[in-house]
């Protein structure tokens, strides 16, 4: 699988081959959403937590006497129709993440990639990296690529003018090879990859 490499400037730059055991998977829809849950359940923060009747502090004096009042025969403040009292069967903080399979996580990461090749959304370039952080000069570029939402994956760091010319530049992210993820990659509508990143990937992957 061939396909002609650009420099940021929107020229051509040579091409490259593609390796089809990680660029052209037929995509399945169930491996990809399994995947996009796990990562958004693992990122999730679990802190959402409220008082028991453990954690409230209240003498357990009885409230009342046991008969003759003329209301309910309560125990002690700490139950939840008091003020103050405690909230039954409340949230609890808590890990929401749940196991994937390493191999099942590989073949989700391979199907993202190959979705966005065989959707022509997959644009190669020699290398992402500016002279000065200028986001104006990267915007332009952009442009003549024909990226306005899109996912920049350098290789195996990201230049820092670039990352600083990218960040404001709204529905644009930019990552390191080694944080190339299904979610990222699918949340933008162009994946722009640099050559290096493409090696990377593919020896990450086979």
């Amino acid at each position: 699988m061939k396909l002609d490499v650009q420099t940021l400037a929107g020229k051509k730059s040579g091409s490259v081959d593609l390796d089809k055991d990680v660029f052209g998977q037929d995509p399945r829809k169930d491996i990809l959403h399994r995947m996009v849950r796990y990562q958004l359940a693992k990122r999730q923060a679990g802190t959402h937590q409220v008082q028991e009747r453990g954690d409230v502090s209240k003498t357990t004096k009885r409230i009342g006497k046991q008969k003759g009042g003329g209301t309910a025969r309560h125990g002690n403040g700490s139950v939840s129709q008091f003020r103050g009292g405690a909230k039954a069967h409340g949230p609890r903080a808590r890990s929401h993440a749940f196991a994937l399979p390493k191999k099942v996580r590989a073949m989700a990461l391979r199907h993202a990639l190959s979705s966005k090749a065989s959707s022509k959304e997959l644009i190669i370039i020699d290398d992402a990296a500016l002279k000065a952080p200028k986001t104006a000069e990267l915007r332009k570029q952009l442009e003549k690529l024909g990226v306005t939402n899109g996912l920049v994956v350098s290789g195996n760091a990201v230049d820092e003018n670039f990352a600083k010319a990218a960040r404001n530049i709204p529905n644009l992210d930019v990552l390191p090879s080694q944080g190339a993820n299904v979610y990222d990659i699918l949340k933008r509508h162009t994946l722009v990859l640099t050559k290096q990143a493409v090696q990377d990937l593919e020896a990450r992957l086979k």
